[in-house]
């Protein structure tokens, strides 16, 4: 369960639970890469300004897709350590309804250990990665999604 007044969604907090397991920050890095390494191929043409999320020290890109009533996402970074965090986000909220990402609050951050091993520019980075899913998700939600 989340510390937040809404439990996580049930990838998200298993994704939690992994990294709580991992008490050295050099284990969390090498969890982070791991998940790196599994990240779905995003394709080059989605490389592009619009799907570039803002605020990052690093690129990153991002895409969202609406199927059924639920949310699916591709990201890609040029940074091994902040394409972990895309693709922790991305299993922890493919998948999940517009309404479900909405509920979700950043805070899980601290849950996993991360946030003390991160750096300020990384951290940054994470939150805006995650701003820039909610608001995706939200352009869903409200109708007014231009992908």
């Amino acid at each position: 369960m989340s510390s937040a007044s809404t439990p996580l969604p049930d990838a998200l907090a298993k994704i939690v639970e992994r990294f709580k397991r991992r008490t050295d920050p050099k284990q969390r890095y090498a969890q982070l890469l791991s998940y790196a390494k599994k990240l779905k191929q995003m394709p080059e043409e989605d490389k592009v300004s619009a799907n570039k999320v803002p605020g990052c020290t690093s690129q990153v890109f991002l895409t969202a897709n609406l199927e059924d009533g639920k949310v699916w996402y591709l990201g890609d970074s040029d940074a091994q350590l902040v394409k972990g965090l895309v693709a922790l986000l991305i299993e922890g909220l493919n998948g999940l309804t517009p309404d479900e990402i909405l509920q979700v609050s950043p805070d899980f951050i601290q849950e996993t250990g991360l946030n003390v091993s991160l750096t300020p520019s990384r951290a940054n980075g994470f939150y805006n990665i995650f701003q820039t899913m909610k608001k995706k998700a939200l352009g869903y939600k409200l109708g007014t999604s231009s992908e």
